[in-house]
């Protein structure tokens, strides 16, 4: 078995196949492309607008419902833009229908004539939970799997509501307001270029399409029962809370999705703020260290953006807010042109302290 993030080729390809023969006269060629959506199929079109012919592009296949549509749209668009498609499946080993799903998946990108690559991947929970250590194993063997595929682009079925799911969850975690903004349409990560075409399409209308796939196809979607499982946040959030909010709120899904678009504009707008006022710091050309003065001379709000903004230049994680609230008051109490031993932030494995003026990232074990 192939640890997420190891060497080593996919498990499993389906090879390239040939073209189709023409059908005959006044037969439709593929049947299933008759299920395809007309919305869904626009937003997967403009998500891959961009695209020069002879492109490989590549969708995260689970199998279920959602991305095996997502695929067949965008087999669909793939066939007029003339570019290659290929499906990647993730076999984490943690429910006993994972064998079944991985060769649906095969069997599905074989009807839609696509390339199909699979990983099996051990997930290490190490502290973090099982849904965060799943989620890290898996786009950590997607990008191993779209670099073996010469993909740079990676279609993700995330929708309308599992945005809104997430922006509530958020929520309930005391999430900032950047945060906020959830999932991003198109984002950076491990190399690759990540697009989620539908997160302003409802899943009801995702559902529809894989009934009429099914019955034109007779390829049936897997069902993941941890989807529903109250042990997880997301499924306890889907079978406890929102049969509530669905008679309450009918239109909750629609109006935190929008939310998230909102505080995803005031999120890029505040992260251009902060890269200006960075530039004023003096920061030094690896990044690593700043003028603690000019730091201190911005008002406090722009302070803490500038300070997040450098933190997610060094690839760290945020800290806490309790934790970041501290270091702030540690930082605006040192004398601003010291060399302070009493400030010692750790943090991710770094040292953030004050040397000669200048706030500093040590990368080493101990502060000298």
């Amino acid at each position: 078995m192939t640890r997420a993030g190891g060497a080593g080729r996919p498990d499993k390809a389906s090879p390239r196949h040939s073209p189709r023969p023409r059908a005959a006269s006044g037969e439709h060629p593929d049947p299933w492309l008759q299920a395809l959506d007309p919305a869904l199929l626009r937003a997967v079109d403009a998500a891959l607008a961009g695209q020069p012919a002879g492109a490989a592009i590549g969708v995260a296949l689970s199998a279920g419902a959602d991305s095996a549509m997502l695929a067949a749209h965008a087999a669909g668009v793939a066939r007029r833009r003339g570019l290659r498609l290929h499906c990647f499946h993730i076999h984490h080993g943690l429910q006993a229908e994972a064998d079944d799903w991985q060769a649906r998946a095969h069997r599905l990108a074989d009807l839609l004539d696509a390339g199909c690559h699979s990983r099996r991947v051990a997930v290490d929970v190490d502290g973090r939970g099982m849904e965060a250590a799943a989620r890290d194993a898996r786009y950590a063997a997607l990008a191993e799997l779209a670099v073996h595929a010469g993909v740079g682009h990676v279609l993700l079925a995330h929708h309308q509501d599992d945005q809104a799911e997430t922006v509530l969850l958020r929520l309930l975690r005391g999430t900032g307001p950047s945060g906020l903004a959830a999932m991003r349409p198109v984002t950076e990560r491990n190399g690759l270029v990540w697009i989620r075409p539908w997160l302003d399409q409802p899943r009801s209308a995702i559902l529809d399409c894989a009934r009429r796939f099914e019955t034109l196809t007779g390829w049936r979607p897997a069902d993941d029962p941890s989807n529903a499982d109250g042990r997880y946040a997301r499924g306890a959030l889907r079978a406890r809370l929102a049969p509530v909010l669905d008679e309450r709120w009918p239109a909750w899904r629609r109006n935190l999705a929008r939310h998230a678009a909102q505080a995803g504009e005031l999120s890029d707008w505040v992260e251009a703020a902060a890269q200006d006022d960075w530039l004023g710091l003096d920061p030094s050309p690896d990044g690593r260290d700043f003028s603690l003065a000019a730091w201190r001379a911005l008002p406090a709000p722009r302070q803490v953006q500038v300070l997040r903004h450098w933190l997610g230049i060094l690839g760290l994680r945020m800290p806490t807010e309790a934790r970041l609230r501290a270091w702030l008051r540690q930082l605006r109490e040192v004398h601003a042109l010291g060399h302070d031993r009493s400030v010692q932030l750790r943090h991710e494995g770094v040292w953030i302290v004050v040397r000669r003026g200048r706030v500093c990232c040590l990368w080493k074990t101990r502060v000298e």
